[in-house]
């Protein structure tokens, strides 16, 4: 194990990065270790500009959660209750197509699907959510279902994760969100979510999915249990898998918020920590087209900032209260974000403004 100091010299890392040469693990943990932020994240924007100038992007998007009742009982969750509970509710695909009936849902690009896995649920109610929602609206990208779901599907069904994946497919299913994939070192996972599949499967299963021509987001919660090691092998398996598939859009890294959890003696994690964590993915992770400031876990001011510190994609609008942060005390994710604010939040930082679909083609200039 590599001891660096708290004021790790960046040198040798920021030779490497202006020589467009990769960061290696050592390289990760010095920046991990060190302080100073205002270097890393002008390191970071250095690439960001690079590939993206100043461009920024948005999403015009609609979350659905089907339910919040499910069997798993991981320690950073505020979100999931068991069966029986008065706050459990659910979702089928009639109910969701009942409740989006009363939406306005002009100009929206893309479904996001996630939500707890129910002890009674079959395979089949979770596929009908897809084929009827791709049946209603055609035209909006379904991004739907966790590598989590997708493992518990295939131990449902017994088959293979191609088999559910080409069914989800065949439904409308369009690509996978990045959640679940937590911290991948498992002496982190089996502290915070052992029931869940693991991280080499969560990375099989977006892997297969790749090799099937499918697209998919990535993920890493940090700001609980994890060690500075652990989140540098956790991006560079990330960075391993998309130099053999390419198929991964892009990495957002997800600020735990420990309220209501059973983890709620931890403190939340500084602004400071949440952009070093983003610029840190922009240097690791040279093969990854695109990197998210997730303003749902790090508050819409820290994720403007951020476009200055690597990111360059705020996600999008929500339409909804976002359940599972709003879960855990992120407040000030209630309501909605509109697509104006979202151009005004990117004009202030000195960026352009482009709203996107999910396949990052740009929809409207502002």
């Amino acid at each position: 194990m590599l001891k660096i100091g708290a004021q790790a010299n960046l040198s040798e890392v920021r030779e490497k990065v202006y020589a467009r040469e990769r960061l290696s693990f050592e390289d990760g943990l010095k920046l991990f270790e060190s302080n100073n932020v205002t270097e890393i994240g002008r390191l970071a924007n250095h690439v960001r500009e690079r590939l993206h100038g100043d461009k920024a992007y948005f999403s015009h998007k609609y979350r659905l959660y089907p339910t919040n009742v499910c069997v798993y009982r991981c320690r950073f969750c505020a979100f999931r209750v068991s069966k029986g509970d008065e706050q459990g509710y659910e979702w089928p695909a009639e109910k969701t197509l009942h409740e989006l009936s009363k939406v306005d849902l002009r100009g929206v690009s893309e479904f996001h699907i996630v939500g707890g896995i129910h002890p009674d649920w079959g395979f089949d109610v979770y596929l009908d959510i897809v084929r009827e929602l791709h049946g209603a609206y055609p035209d909006i990208h379904i991004k739907a279902w966790t590598a989590v779901e997708i493992d518990h599907f295939t131990h449902q069904t017994g088959k293979s994760i191609e088999w559910v994946l080409n069914e989800m497919r065949e439904a409308g299913l369009g690509s996978l969100p990045g959640g679940g994939a937590e911290i991948f070192d498992w002496e982190v996972r089996r502290t915070i979510c052992r029931t869940k599949c693991t991280g080499e499967r969560w990375l099989e299963i977006h892997e297969t999915a790749h090799d099937m021509g499918m697209k998919t987001n990535s993920t890493m919660l940090y700001g609980h249990v994890e060690t500075q090691e652990s989140k540098v092998d956790h991006m560079l398996r990330l960075r391993d898998v998309q130099d053999r598939t390419g198929g991964f859009r892009t990495f957002i890294p997800l600020a735990f918020h420990p309220d209501n959890t059973r983890l709620k003696h931890l403190p939340r994690s500084t602004g400071a920590d949440d952009l070093k964590h983003i610029a840190i993915g922009r240097l690791l992770l040279d093969n990854f087209p695109h990197i998210m400031a997730y303003w749902v876990t790090e508050t819409p001011e820290v994720a403007q900032v951020a476009l200055s510190f690597g990111a360059d994609d705020l996600d999008g609008t929500i339409m909804v209260d976002e359940e599972i942060i709003n879960a855990a005390g992120g407040k000030h994710v209630e309501g909605a974000m509109t697509k104006s604010r979202f151009a005004g939040m990117i004009k202030e930082a000195g960026r352009f403004p482009l709203e996107r679909d999910t396949e990052f083609n740009v929809v409207r200039e502002y």
